[in-house]
């Protein structure tokens, strides 16, 4: 159990690194904020952007993981450029423990990624 622990802590880090980097990347307009939110206890991690642009309210979630109780990594969310799952082979996460939420659960067979 201990070793799972660790895991999960560091793809946590990884996972708060990741969401950081992006936050810090040039936006469209000044009135537009992107916030993490991290949530460790239940192990939810989101960038989400906020603000006013042209007029119009944008509440938009740019990136969400989540890291289920195995210990697996589920990107849930990728409205960026970023290829984070590269990202997080970068850091040692295998392809076995990345699943890409964000497909349909028929399609992440053919993906190179965990199925679930």
């Amino acid at each position: 159990m201990a070793d799972l622990n660790n895991k999960i802590k560091q793809y946590q880090d990884f996972i708060i690194e990741i969401l950081n980097e992006h936050a810090i990347l040039p936006r469209e307009s000044n009135e537009l904020e992107d916030q993490v939110l991290i949530d460790r206890q239940n192990n939810h991690f989101q960038l989400v952007r906020i603000g006013w642009q042209d007029g119009e309210r944008i509440e938009s979630i740019l990136l969400h993981f989540d890291i289920k109780p195995d210990g697996k990594i589920w990107i849930q969310t990728n409205w960026t450029n970023g290829r984070v799952a590269e990202d997080l082979l970068l850091r040692g996460v295998p392809k076995s423990d990345i699943v890409l939420g964000l497909h349909p659960p028929e399609y992440r067979q053919y993906t190179e990624f965990a199925v679930a």
